[in-house]
């Protein structure tokens, strides 16, 4: 059925149902899992002309984020292999998350998405935009979607 399944996640409680999932679908059909969390870059457009920020409190930021990120894939990964579950957890940097995921998905050969969905609607939706519905829109693997 699937032989390798992504496991997008944030460490957010909704992303851990996600994950729950994740790891028994896998451990169910035998599927490797791949872990991701992806670190967003420093937003430092948003500051030019006003606060002046140094490269090293960005680059001190965007390791923290990286060392957050890394921890998290990380307790997915062992709490798979605590399952009985092959796994591998990867952490990418990229502003564009929705992008980042498929990417992944292409480079690890994995034939499932499985991720959390907070189910906004109306405004908030369109303000906030959609990372689930991106990857639903452009995977070419199936994806399962939790809330």
């Amino acid at each position: 059925m699937y032989r390798k399944i992504l496991v997008a996640t944030d460490g957010s409680t909704l992303s851990k149902k996600a994950v729950r999932s994740a790891i028994e679908l896998a451990g169910a059909v035998g599927a490797e899992l791949i872990a991701l969390y992806v670190v967003p870059r420093y937003p430092v457009s948003y500051f030019e002309g006003g606060v002046t920020v140094s490269t090293a409190d960005i680059a001190r930021t965007e390791k923290q984020w990286t060392e957050r990120g890394q921890a998290v894939v990380d307790a997915v990964r062992d709490a798979a292999v605590a399952e009985g579950v092959k796994a591998k957890a990867t952490v990418v940097k990229s502003d564009l998350i929705a992008e980042a995921i498929l990417a992944n998905v292409k480079k690890n050969k994995c034939d499932l998405v499985v991720m959390a969905s907070h189910g906004r609607r109306g405004l908030k939706r369109i303000l906030l935009g959609s990372e689930t519905q991106q990857v639903l829109t452009h995977s070419t693997v199936p994806v399962l979607v939790l809330r």
